[in-house]
C-alpha cells in the first residue's frame, strides 16, 4: 500500500487541501484495493481559513511517506514556518515523491527541492516565485511539472489535475479515468497545457466545441482531420483552431493524437489485445506508427507500458519507486505530452 501525507500548517489553502483529500483520502477500494493509506500531518491542531483541522500525525511522519503533498499557501509573501521546511526537506531525502499544489510550491522552493528545476504555482505568484527563487526555472505557462520525485502545479483546478496524474501513474490511467468521473472533471489536462487561457470556457451547454469532443472521442478509430472536425462543428478550419487553442491550449490534431494514446494506455492496461489490434482501434493505423507515437510521448514503448502496470496487479510487485528500470522508470516518462 503506498502511503501518502498531506503536510497541513497554519495559513495554507483549504480548496487544494481538500482536493488532496477527496482523491486519495476517499475509499476507493472498490476501484483498487488496496488503495493510498492517507493521513493529515502537522505541528498540532491547524487552522485553515474557517476551518479546524486535527492532524493524525506530526509533520515528523512525512518521512515516513511514500508521497507527501504540500498544499496551496497562502499569504506568498510570508516566509513558511520552518519546520515545514524542515519536514518536507527530510521526507524528500528519505525517498518520498514531494508534490506541491498552487503556491504549496513556495514552501518546495524555501526547502531547496526546486533548485536547477523546471517548476510552476499559479500564474499569479510566478514571477514572486522566480523573484524569490531565481535558481527555479520558473513556467509560468503550464498546468503542471513532473521532475519525477518532486511535481509541481498550477492553482485551483490544475491542482486537481496533478493529483489525477499521480493516481495515473500509481495505478493508470483507466483508474484515474474512473474517479475524474465520479468527480465530474475531465479525465485528462495535458501537463504541459496553458493553465491561463483569455478567453474563459463558455458552460458547457452553450460551448461551441461542447459536441465535438464526444463526437470525437467515440470516433478515435477513424482516421479524422482537422476539415473533419470543422465540418462536424460546423464552422472553417481556422475558426475551429482559434476555439480550440482558446479552449485547450492547443491544436486539433495535437488534441486528437493525445486523446488517441490515451485510448492505448487504457487497452494496454485493461485488455489483452495486440499492438495490432490497439492500433487500430486508436486510428494510428500501424503496430509501427502507434510504437513510435506512443514512444515519443509517453517514454517507453507499448509493450514495457503494458508489463509495468500489468506487473501492478500481482500481489508480488515492486513498490511504485523499486527496482532500477521498472515501474519508476515508466512512471518519469509516463506524461511528456506537450502541446
Amino acid at each position: 500500500m503506498t502511503t501518502v501525507a498531506l503536510a497541513v500548517t497554519d495559513g495554507m489553502l483549504h480548496f487544494e487541501l481538500s482536493l488532496a483529500c477527496e482523491v486519495f483520502g476517499s475509499d476507493l477500494t472498490h476501484l483498487v484495493d488496496p488503495w493510498y493509506d492517507f493521513s493529515l500531518c502537522g505541528p498540532g491542531a491547524v487552522r485553515i481559513d474557517r476551518f479546524s483541522l486535527e492532524p493524525d500525525h506530526g509533520l515528523d511522519h512525512l518521512a515516513g511517506a511514500d508521497t507527501v503533498i504540500v498544499p496551496g499557501w497562502a499569504d506568498v509573501d510570508r516566509d513558511p514556518p520552518a519546520e515545514l521546511i524542515d519536514a518536507v526537506r527530510a521526507a524528500h531525502r528519505a525517498g518520498a515523491r514531494v508534490a506541491s499544489l498552487c503556491t504549496g510550491a513556495f514552501v518546495l522552493a524555501a526547502a531547496g527541492l526546486l533548485d536547477g528545476k523546471r517548476a510552476t504555482t499559479h500564474w499569479a505568484h510566478t514571477d514572486e516565485l522566480a523573484r524569490r527563487h531565481p535558481l527555479v526555472t520558473v513556467d509560468p505557462d503550464v498546468l503542471y511539472v513532473d521532475n519525477g520525485s518532486v511535481l509541481t502545479s498550477a492553482g485551483k483546478a490544475a491542482a486537481m489535475d496533478l493529483c489525477l496524474h499521480l493516481v495515473r501513474l500509481d495505478h493508470g490511467s483507466a483508474v484515474a479515468n474512473k474517479i475524474a468521473r465520479r468527480l465530474v472533471v475531465a479525465p485528462h489536462r495535458d501537463g504541459g497545457q496553458s493553465q491561463f487561457v483569455t478567453t474563459p470556457v463558455p458552460a458547457p451547454g452553450n460551448h461551441p466545441l461542447a459536441d465535438l469532443f464526444p463526437w470525437a472521442l467515440q470516433r478515435l478509430d477513424e482516421p479524422l482531420t482537422v476539415e473533419d472536425l470543422a465540418r462536424r462543428a460546423r464552422m472553417s478550419s481556422r475558426h475551429l483552431g482559434r476555439h480550440f487553442k482558446s479552449v485547450t491550449g492547443t491544436t486539433p490534431l495535437q488534441w486528437l493524437l493525445t486523446q488517441r494514446i490515451r485510448r492505448a494506455q487504457e487497452l494496454l492496461e485493461t485488455t489483452g489485445d495486440t499492438v495490432d489490434t490497439i492500433a487500430t482501434a486508436t486510428g494510428m493505423g500501424t503496430a509501427t506508427t502507434l510504437r513510435r507515437h506512443f514512444a515519443r510521448t509517453v517514454g517507453v514503448p507499448p509493450d514495457a507500458y503494458r508489463r509495468t502496470f500489468r506487473s501492478r496487479t500481482a500481489t508480488d510487485r515492486p513498490g511504485p519507486y523499486d527496482g532500477a528500470g521498472g515501474s519508476r522508470h515508466v512512471s518519469d516518462h509516463i506524461d511528456r505530452l506537450r502541446s
